[in-house]
């Protein structure tokens, strides 16, 4: 299953997934199936007008989006005989319908009469639960309990498969565990829109300095003695000064890390193409633009600049 645009509450179905993003999930939102094909014209200006209502109602109803000519025998099951054909889910079953193309505004009613049909305004109760599950879960990563953390966000995505905030929460629970492959994973699932935000852009570049200094078999904290060793013999070894770099900042000795990044740009800014400067970029996004460390080792990196 892959997320049709950018929104949370838009996916598109099959009849393999069907149980899971349709009946199941209708148990706790409402969920409006939009069966279309490519060469149907009125599909072509429906769908766009039943996505910007579910945009609008962010939080409230889902829309999936099952394919005629990809999906038969389910358009058959449900007795789809044209497209477009619209049908709302509500507790697991099928409570109402339409036929063809509609208008903006009829459509925006049709949305709302289904989640007002839903037991206990079930679509706003599950939106707050949402958001609840997700702070728990960031507070249970605040204070490093990781398989709290890790479930919480997985029961989340159990329901939301595409959640972007439960796939970064994932992530970012799986990179404080230092179990890198797996976050890697819950990273590559997240959403055009989602893999813009700060937090995975963060993450992402964590991981990559990860695999770099593994690559080197930089990873251990012990290799930062033998190196600091080896730069009081030659301390214009530039390579030697990076890769303690990149040990430091593994080990979370952020500012250390940044200033051996600043000593070679201090010694030669032209270094493997500008290499410590761009390395310390990497290291700001990794560490979070507006972190205490990056803002510190800005200003370092100011007075090297500016002196």
């Amino acid at each position: 299953m892959n997320i049709s645009n950018n929104s949370n509450y838009i996916i598109d179905g099959s009849t393999a997934g069907f149980q899971a993003d349709v009946i199941e999930a209708s148990l706790s939102m409402p969920i409006l199936v939009d069966f279309w094909a490519p060469w149907c014209g009125p599909c072509k200006q429906l769908t766009p007008i039943i996505e910007k209502v579910i945009g609008e109602l962010n939080g409230k109803i889902k829309l999936v989006k099952i394919n005629l000519d990809e999906n038969q025998q389910l358009a058959t099951q449900m007795g789809v005989k044209s497209v477009p054909t619209v049908i709302a889910f509500v507790n697991g079953k099928p409570v109402d319908g339409f036929m063809g193309a509609l208008p903006y505004s009829q459509v925006l009613e049709f949305a709302k009469k289904t989640i007002a049909s839903a037991p206990q305004g079930q679509g706003d109760n599950f939106s707050a639960q949402l958001e609840k599950a997700l702070e728990q879960a960031n507070l249970a990563l605040e204070h490093e309990k990781y398989a709290d953390a890790e479930h919480i966000f997985s029961t989340i995505l159990e329901h939301q498969p595409n959640n972007d905030d439960a796939l970064i929460g994932l992530a970012k629970t799986y990179v404080m565990a230092k179990v890198f492959d797996k976050a890697q994973e819950e990273l590559d699932r997240v959403s055009e829109k989602g893999q813009k935000s700060a937090q995975f852009l963060s993450l992402a570049a964590k991981i990559e300095l990860f695999n770099e200094a593994a690559k080197l078999s930089l990873s251990d904290e012990h290799e930062a003695d033998k190196l600091k060793a080896k730069l009081e013999n030659k301390p214009d070894d530039h390579q030697t000064r990076y890769n303690l770099a990149l040990v430091l900042n593994e080990n979370e000795h952020y500012i250390e890390a940044a200033e051996q990044l600043i000593e070679i740009m201090r010694q030669d800014r032209e270094w493997n193409d500008d290499g410590a400067r761009k390395k310390l970029l990497e290291f700001f996004t990794s560490w979070g633009q507006t972190s205490e460390q990056t803002i510190k080792a800005r200003r370092l990196l100011s007075s090297l600049l500016f002196s």
